[in-house]
């Protein structure tokens, strides 16, 4: 089953391409959508057309910024049901908490992990999308809102510690400048923010204790959280093993500490099974690697645990249908990111 998303994903998309000389109406339609999927809100619609829509969109203006125009314009309520509630969290640690449990309620892509090490929090963002669409305006997008909404929570004046990117950089480095602030990285091994670890601690700049009984109340008679702890953990030790070669159900068991009926019983929860985790952490890691021209495809087989460079291919063109070569081709000359046909 392929993710939604919300409509409200799409709020100011008219006027920005608009603005930036497109015309949106024909973007919709070539994406797949109808402009009265816009019309109506709240509504669900295929979260592999918002992608594609805005990579051709961001080719359509010449605008490689065109995702993070748009997040400039979101306010926190964008999320809906989860701000509200999230808005009333006393720190900005329990209302990043509440958005990464409850934003299946916006968007089924978008998958956030918080880590903390050396003094620093790490918050990863990945999109698991049903097709191989080019996501590097969508992951813009979801970044410069994550950003907004955490200056909104914090202190005036906020300013992560970095921005990572894992695609290259663009040629213009304005617009992030000015939406994501001075130190961004690109060609890293993760999409995210960096920032201390104290700051999740802050206070919220917007909470309201009286309200947060009745908010917390409201999220959840509308729904249940989505229950990723455990597949979290799992999905964290899978991408830290797999470059070494021995990324298996009984290697991650014996980390976690625990036999592999209970990995099992953890996966099965969330209608995971290791092998269905494996694969999709692979596809993810795999358009990353790929669409980065630093990193031969040679090291991107090894990252991926793959002990060959053609097995690696085979499995690839398996998922994806072209060769990682050609793949790599047809994301570097712009389009939507799809796979070429091969010859």
């Amino acid at each position: 089953m392929r993710p939604l998303v919300r409509n409200a994903a799409l709020n100011g998309y008219v006027e920005l391409a608009r603005s930036l000389g497109a015309e949106p109406l024909q973007l919709l339609r070539t994406a797949g959508l109808h402009p009265a999927d816009l019309a109506v809100h709240p509504k669900w619609i295929s979260a592999d057309a918002v992608a594609e829509l805005l990579e051709l969109s961001a080719a359509a203006t010449g605008r490689e910024d065109f995702g993070l125009r748009l997040a400039e314009g979101r306010p926190f309520s964008n999320l809906g049901p989860v701000s509200l509630a999230a808005r009333e969290e006393p720190d900005v640690r329990c209302a990043l908490e509440m958005v990464t449990r409850y934003l299946h309620l916006h968007n089924e892509a978008i998958h956030i992990r918080i880590s903390e090490t050396n003094g620093l929090a790490t918050i990863k963002v990945s999109t698991v999308l049903g097709a191989p669409t080019g996501c590097r305006q969508s992951i813009q997008l979801i970044i410069g809102v994550l950003l907004r909404n955490l200056r909104s929570l914090a202190n005036h004046g906020w300013e992560p510690v970095t921005v990572c990117f894992t695609h290259d950089a663009p040629a213009d480095l304005s617009t992030h400048h000015r939406v994501l602030g001075p130190s961004i990285r690109f060609g890293e091994a993760f999409d995210g923010v960096v920032i201390y670890a104290s700051d999740l601690d802050a206070p919220n700049a917007l909470s309201d204790p009286l309200l947060r009984p009745y908010t917390r109340q409201y999220l959840e008679t509308i729904a249940f959280p989505r229950p990723t702890a455990d597949v979290d953990r799992i999905r964290d030790l899978i991408e830290a093993l797999l470059p070494t070669g021995r990324c298996s159900l009984h290697q991650v068991a014996h980390s976690l500490g625990i036999d592999r009926k209970t990995v099992h019983r953890h996966l099965a929860r969330s209608g995971e099974t290791f092998t269905s985790l494996l694969n999709a952490t692979r596809r993810q890691l795999a358009q990353q690697y790929v669409s980065s021209r630093r990193r031969p495809l040679t090291e991107v087989a090894e990252l991926l645990g793959f002990s060959a460079s053609s097995a690696f291919s085979r499995w690839f063109r398996t998922e994806f249908g072209s060769s990682p070569r050609t793949w790599r081709s047809a994301h570097r000359h712009g389009g939507t990111g799809k796979p070429m046909s091969t010859p």
